[in-house]
């Protein structure tokens, strides 16, 4: 369970995770800290996946966690266990190579949805993004934006901060209905309150 010793911003939603991954990574960096990108579909490349501090794993490094990896399943099968899938691999794989590397953050994008998503088992989220919601993946998340932000919801943790931009109705109501539950506080960001802020030395 190398997760159990990173922290995570956690990010669901159907569009602009990417995106909000990579403003937050920078910024984060920026600051100073060491910080982990998991992020999925790729564009260019594979290793993109895993990145620290924006440069991507080496060649090296991802053929030795395969290895290990392929051990791990095979030992699973052998036990009776069905064998992970490849999104369970790589989620594992980040998970180590960031403890590994000690970083002091995580950014972490869901592959899809969010409850049942191979992400979701993290117990030290420090902060939950949800982007806007509209409808995607309806055969495994639901056919109404309802049953969607239900499961984008499902990255929301007991009393743990929720960040979210929703322009629809619906999944907002059902978003602030699942941090009542979990009594997250949330913080709704209205674009029209953004401001363009600049810090530096030179100011």
């Amino acid at each position: 369970n190398p997760q159990d010793f990173l922290k995570f911003i956690h990010i669901s939603g159907t569009n602009g995770k990417g995106s909000t991954l990579a403003y937050i990574s920078t910024v984060l960096k920026t600051a100073g800290y060491k910080v982990g990108r998991y992020i999925s579909p790729t564009i260019y490349e594979y290793r993109e996946r895993f990145q620290i501090n924006g440069r991507m794993m080496s060649k090296k490094d991802l053929a030795n966690y395969m290895e290990i990896s392929k051990e791990y399943c095979e030992q699973m099968v052998a036990l009776g266990y069905h064998h992970p899938t490849s999104f369970e691999i790589e989620t594992a794989i980040a998970f180590q190579y960031f403890k590994d590397n000690n970083c002091d953050i995580v950014v972490l994008e869901t592959g899809m949805g969010g409850l049942l998503d191979a992400t979701n088992l993290i117990k030290t989220t420090i902060v939950s993004v949800i982007t806007p919601v509209s409808m995607d993946h309806m055969q495994y998340l639901g056919n109404t934006i309802t049953d969607i932000a239900r499961q984008k919801a499902g990255i929301i943790k007991e009393h743990i901060d929720i960040v979210t931009l929703q322009t629809d109705v619906e999944a907002l109501n059902t978003i602030n209905k699942v941090s009542l539950y979990k009594h997250a506080p949330i913080t709704i960001v209205d674009l029209k309150d953004a401001k363009k802020i600049k810090y530096g030395i030179n100011m």
